[in-house]
């Protein structure tokens, strides 16, 4: 009699994991979920959607007929606004995994929602760290940078060309904190001293008090622990300030193609920028780039590092769709973590169990006006960090989650 109980209860079992393992509603739903009026409308944006759509495109239904659909949303970079969206995306409209959410703040509270439900988080633009950290989610893979990767791998490249006194122009909110954090202890601990910071609201438009602060700490390196349009505001204005002419060096940790394309290479020359991506990479990443650019409302724009995620996201969270016939992130995650390989834009590239997408990263210098020879030819290689030791070990993130 136990014996025919245990062979029911097993058979009841392997009939509900069937059941379960299935495509919601005949479709897969994708949505990117982003800023599209702020600071990360060309770095994320439209740019955004068009990337995910291509993987869709080139995933053609995996072999297996998927249908997949592409939607996207406005989180005007407000925690609450995102969250509301994702919730009604899980509630109502049968989303099935969100993709991209620049803004640290956004894409915590998207990570804490969507723990342990049947959605996907592929956090391919969020930085914080702690999304393979304390905050950890078996629902959760992150790609592209964290504020780890960007605070220590910067951090050594530079402390390694001799850069050991460091000044912070530092945005208010999770993002620069964590990156100014991260790279601190990079330097402090490296022989290096972080002479002063300035902290800055989200969306400031005038650096002049602090950058006069940067330069008169006389620091050798001054770390712009910002992004998007905070960024380019303060790398024009320490052009009209003369401070790489005054012999520091300056340092963005978040900066984009697309932003080094709307200054100029006039203002930004010599700018040292660490990305995980770039178009003029090799073969593969210029085929992408060019298919891009054709896009509708691209205009001839080459991808973003985040842009890139997107795109190499969605597509590896299809291809897992395809290989459970699933799209529940109990089943879709697993499978994900299973990747080790070459992806065609981010190169050696391995799933970790914390949810980490670990790949190389680069160091970049941007050219000189005249070094340009081609539309968007603005960087040159400085160093390349590997895999192996651009990314946070798996050892030091906190993480438990082996699922």
């Amino acid at each position: 009699m136990k014996h025919l109980k245990w062979t029911l209860a097993l058979a009841a079992s392997l009939v509900a994991g069937a059941a379960s393992a299935e495509i919601s509603d005949n479709v897969v739903r994708v949505g990117v979920l982003n800023d599209i009026s702020g600071i990360f409308q060309d770095t994320n944006g439209m740019g955004s959607v068009e990337a995910a759509r291509m993987a869709a495109e080139d995933f053609n239904g995996g072999g297996k007929n998927i249908k997949v659909e592409i939607v996207y949303a406005d989180h005007q970079n407000k925690a609450d606004v995102g969250n509301a969206i994702a919730r009604k995306w899980l509630d109502v409209e049968g989303v099935d995994g969100i993709v991209d959410v620049p803004n640290s703040a956004v894409g915590l509270s998207i990570n804490t929602l969507l723990r342990d439900s049947r959605m996907t988080f592929l956090a391919s633009s969020t930085a914080s760290s702690d999304l393979t950290g304390k905050a950890c989610s078996p629902n959760t893979i992150q790609w592209v940078n964290d504020t780890w990767a960007t605070g220590n791998t910067t951090a050594a490249a530079m402390v390694a060309r001799g850069g050991k006194d460091w000044y912070f122009l530092t945005v208010d909110f999770a993002l620069g904190k964590g990156i100014e954090t991260e790279a601190q202890k990079y330097i402090e601990a490296h022989g290096g001293k972080v002479i002063g910071s300035s902290k800055h609201p989200l969306g400031t438009s005038d650096f002049a008090s602090f950058l006069l602060q940067a330069q008169g700490s006389k620091a050798q390196v001054i770390g712009l622990a910002n992004a998007g349009g905070d960024t380019i505001n303060a790398v024009k204005q320490a052009a009209e300030f003369g401070v790489t002419q005054g012999g520091q060096k300056l340092v963005a940790f978040l900066l984009f193609i697309n932003d080094v394309h709307g200054m100029g290479l006039k203002v930004a020359q010599g700018l040292q920028i660490m990305e995980a991506f770039y178009w003029d990479t090799n073969d593969d990443t210029r085929a992408f780039a060019k298919r891009f650019a054709a896009r509708p409302g691209m205009n001839g724009k080459m991808p973003s590092a985040n842009q890139a995620g997107v795109y190499a996201s969605t597509l590896a969270f299809l291809n897992a769709v395809a290989a459970t016939g699933s799209d529940n992130a109990r089943d879709v995650v697993p499978e994900m973590k299973k990747f080790r390989g070459q992806d065609k834009l981010f190169g050696d590239t391995t799933i970790r169990q914390d949810g980490r997408v670990v790949h190389p990263m680069y160091l970049f210098e941007v050219k000189k006006p005249e070094e340009a020879k081609y539309p968007y030819d603005y960087y040159k290689l400085v160093s390349t960090i590997p895999a192996d030791q651009a990314f946070r070990p798996l050892a030091e993130g906190g993480c438990s989650l082996v699922k």
